[in-house]
């Protein structure tokens, strides 16, 4: 008798417990399908997820309440501003990181949730949530980015992601922020959460130019600026191609890897994405970049010399082989580089520049030679010979440094450079000219 007493105790207790489970989730969802609650209907609201929390729910009843819990903060912001939209400030109260993921986490086990029953119920309100409250979430991230806030700015990016995964691009401006943070383990973080669901950034960014105003403007698509030039709203059509993002991502994680001494670790990343992503040009260079952190020079300039074979016109690849080269004392092959890089480019400054100096190269060796040399026939013999070969790298070099000042004319290390030219050829007169130059 006593075992069925206590069974039958336990069972109303449980019950009881039961009936209060689905009075406090009635409450919130009377609560919650208000357009806007008070202050006071705000406390509330908590006070039943407060008494939900110590309860044990089924799957569904704990799903919905952590739901509630995730948009107190919306609420109460919302009863706050009196429905007006919120400033920064408020938004910065309510909105931290861990915040927006707690939402995030709630959120999206409802969407998945309603996905697996087929019975729609908070689905389509939680879309429109997102897609009101991301702009804000953005610009406030923004702001914290203008503010050199930049890990704080990286974080919420990554919970805006986490938000809406299928907005991609917020996660690669978390690890941009994160790198600039210089907060290495969590730009990592992101940039291989990039690798795991191969992130590119790839695309194509419509615009047209608005008839009314003359400013050009943006498009989600094609078909969208294609009806706004149909209605005569819009006209000059302009497609931007946006340049794959992989091969900067798997730079940077190569990147970092070398700088945390694992370099093993930092080829096996960029040969998986070479493996993955065959014939990319971008994780070629990465590649390149790999070596060039390592200070591995030859497997540089090979992964290069195979980038070129894919586009010879590429002056800034050119110009980098010239400057390899001339680190590695194969000045002939830097000579040609730059000349190169000059051919495709002929406005190119630094690459005229590099090509004068190296013209002087070892005319330190030299003037110290001269400046030793005393005032013996024999020693004045050799001080000429030096100085007429002296002369002879200048007037080699001449044509180069009066091309990059052409370029750059308020470059005050060309104009420098240049004056000092003048000088060691006795060309007085160009000299007085380019020093009077302000």
């Amino acid at each position: 008798m006593k075992i069925k007493y206590a069974l039958l105790a336990t069972s109303m207790l449980f019950s009881v417990a039961s009936f209060a489970q689905k009075d406090e989730l009635k409450t919130l969802k009377k609560l919650y399908a208000k357009d806007q609650m008070s202050v006071s209907e705000v406390s509330e609201y908590k006070s039943a997820i407060n008494k939900l929390g110590g309860m044990s729910l089924a799957e569904s009843d704990q799903i919905y309440t952590n739901f509630y819990k995730a948009m107190t903060p919306l609420l109460e912001l919302d009863a706050t501003a009196g429905g007006a939209a919120p400033n920064m400030q408020s938004l910065a109260k309510v909105f931290t990181p861990a915040k927006i993921n707690e939402m995030a986490t709630g959120l999206n086990a409802v969407l998945d949730y309603e996905k697996k029953t087929g019975k729609k119920v908070y689905t389509d309100d939680i879309n429109e949530t997102i897609m009101s409250y991301k702009p804000l979430l953005i610009n406030y991230a923004i702001a914290l980015n203008q503010g050199s806030k930049f890990k704080e700015a990286a974080q919420v990016f990554e919970a805006i992601y986490n938000l809406d995964k299928k907005d991609d691009g917020n996660l690669y401006n978390a690890s941009i922020l994160a790198l600039q943070s210089q907060d290495f383990d969590l730009a990592l973080k992101y940039l291989n959460e990039l690798k795991a669901i191969n992130y590119s950034g790839e695309g194509t960014l419509y615009y047209a130019t608005n008839k009314a105003t003359g400013n050009e403007e943006s498009f989600n698509s094609d078909a969208d600026r294609k009806a706004s030039i149909k209605l005569g709203i819009h006209e000059k059509p302009r497609d931007e191609k946006v340049p794959s993002k992989r091969g900067e991502i798997y730079k940077n994680i190569a990147s970092i890897l070398v700088h945390q001494g694992k370099v093993d670790e930092a080829k096996k990343a960029i040969n998986d994405a070479k493996a993955a992503n065959p014939g990319d040009t971008s994780l070629m260079l990465a590649e390149a970049n790999l070596y060039l952190d390592a200070k591995d020079f030859a497997g540089y300039k090979r992964v290069i010399k195979e980038v070129l074979e894919k586009d010879p016109n590429d002056a800034d690849l050119l110009f980098n082989l010239g400057v390899i080269s001339t680190n590695s004392g194969e000045f002939d092959e830097a000579r040609d580089y730059y000349k190169k890089a000059i051919a495709v480019n002929p406005n190119y400054f630094n690459a005229y520049n590099n090509l004068g100096a190296l013209m002087l190269n070892g005319e330190d060796k030299m003037v110290k030679e001269m400046n030793s040399l005393g005032t013996t026939p024999k020693e004045n013999k050799r001080f000429d010979e030096l100085k007429a070969k002296r002369n002879k790298m200048y007037q080699e070099a001449l044509p180069y440094f009066e091309k990059a000042f052409q370029i750059e004319p308020k470059d005050q290390n060309i104009k420098a450079v240049l004056m000092n030219a003048y000088q060691v050829l006795e060309m007085d007169a160009k000299y007085k000219a380019l020093k009077a130059q302000k």
